[in-house]
């Protein structure tokens, strides 16, 4: 499997290649700025590049930018990513006073994406955070993934189960995706409150 990690130089994307890499996954880094992309790359040990040259010829396109530059970014890389399945790992969050909440939009920024673009889009990995992916072994959680389209969420579990030391689960419809975004503001909230890096395990499917 060859993936591209766009936004792949912020704390989420390096953790994640890493830990692709670490796990046998032909990793390339993408980023607006090719030497920022190449620097964060060699560090890495894996392949930089621009993110329309990054997402050529890969079999999935990992969407790993900040939440509020996922759109632009999508719409900026709409034909360079033609029909390559995109997984959105982004949640919209609102820090408030009493906590971090869910967007408040009615659909997830998942669902905005697939709007977006020609790909299939599935989402996935909210509940794991930079930290415990960029620990020394997989984290011991499991990764939960949703999406429409089959053979886009075949490659999106294969990846997340080459990431976790738990499992990949099938959450679902694209729609779940809700449900999963939301879920991040409740991970962010326990790890505030209790100072951890809190995850998922997910009970009753054995």
């Amino acid at each position: 499997m060859r993936v591209a990690v766009v936004g792949g130089t912020g704390p989420f994307g390096r953790a994640l290649a890493t830990r692709l890499r670490q796990a046998g996954v032909d990793v390339v880094v993408g980023s607006r700025d090719l030497d920022r992309a190449q620097t964060v790359a060699s560090e890495l040990g894996v392949e930089g590049a621009a993110n329309e040259h990054a997402v050529e010829g890969v079999d999935l396109v990992v969407l790993a930018v900040n939440a509020d530059a996922a759109l632009d970014t999508a719409r900026a890389l709409r034909d360079a990513i033609g029909t390559t399945p995109v997984l959105s790992v982004a949640s919209e969050l609102r820090f408030t006073g009493a906590g971090v909440l869910p967007c408040s939009d009615s659909s997830s920024l998942a669902e905005r994406l697939q709007a977006e673009l020609a790909a299939p889009v599935v989402a996935g990995l909210h509940s794991l955070a930079a930290a415990s992916l960029g620990s020394e072994a997989p984290p011991d959680e499991d990764a939960l993934v949703c999406g429409d389209d089959a053979r886009a969420k075949e490659l999106a579990l294969e990846l997340a189960a080459r990431i976790v030391g738990g499992r990949a689960i099938d959450a679902g419809p694209l729609a779940s995706a809700r449900a999963l975004e939301g879920l991040t503001a409740v991970i962010v909230n326990l790890n505030k409150r209790y100072r951890v890096h809190a995850g998922i395990r997910v009970t009753g499917l054995d």
